[in-house]
């Protein structure tokens, strides 16, 4: 039970990075003006830069069940839930609890640390 509550929290991961993705390019870069365009542009990319990293967070915590190493499956659900939480966190605290990101960052955290 504990390594599909791990892997259920690395696909939920996933879907909330795909979704960052395509909401800031079609939401927040669509409307937004930065000059200069150079500025804009990596701008983007940072944002972006957080949809890969949430991936391979992602992609860790599927596959940590197969790993034989307890250090392994310590320190990645550690750094993932450290990571997501701080997410989580900062959601809530820029939209106000009004955006559901918060929740869905939560809910990793929450199946992370019942799959330690």
């Amino acid at each position: 039970m504990r390594d599909l509550l791990l892997q259920c929290a690395g696909v939920l991961t996933i879907a909330v990075a795909l979704i960052h993705g395509v909401l800031g390019e079609t939401k927040v870069f669509a409307r937004a003006r930065i000059e200069p365009e150079r500025l804009r542009t990596l701008i983007r990319l940072v944002w972006q830069a957080s949809t890969v990293a949430w991936i391979g967070g992602g992609v860790l915590l599927i596959a940590v069940p197969w790993m034989d190493s307890a250090p392994a499956r310590h320190w990645i659900v550690a750094t993932m839930v450290g990571v997501f939480g701080f997410s989580a966190f900062a959601n809530a605290y820029a939209t106000r609890f009004r955006h559901f990101g918060w929740m869905a960052l939560s809910a990793v955290v929450a199946m992370a640390v019942a799959g330690y």
